[in-house]
């Protein structure tokens, strides 16, 4: 692994590939850590809302440890309680369009897009 360094304004930050710096703060990249999305019946079908919900999941994960957050910080940031970042997250729920909103704009606040 090839670590570097730059000094700008006076600091010196640490310059390290992004995969390593995914392992080291611990943010999960691809599947990993995911929930699975629902496997096809025996005709290829998947159940819509169910894959519906997990698709949502997985994106707002993606889209919150982008973000660099907790889900309770999601949460404090939407205006939600965590425990309803925690069950959509779960894809045991799905947001209503108001909940969606809120969620949507603190990461787009954040700059990260789902």
């Amino acid at each position: 692994m090839a670590l570097g360094t730059l000094t700008i304004g006076g600091k010196r930050f640490v310059v390290l590939p992004e995969k390593e710096y995914e392992r080291i703060v611990g943010i999960a990249v691809g599947e990993a850590g995911l929930p699975p999305l629902p496997e096809p019946d025996a005709d290829g079908n998947v159940p819509a809302i169910a894959y519906a919900r997990i698709s949502l999941a997985r994106k707002l994960i993606a889209a919150r440890r982008r973000a660099g957050w907790s889900q309770a910080e999601l949460a404090r940031r939407g205006g939600v309680r965590t425990e309803t970042v925690n069950r959509i997250e779960l894809g045991k729920n799905t947001p209503d369009e108001k909940t969606f909103a809120k969620l949507g704009k603190a990461l787009k606040d954040a700059g990260v897009s789902i």
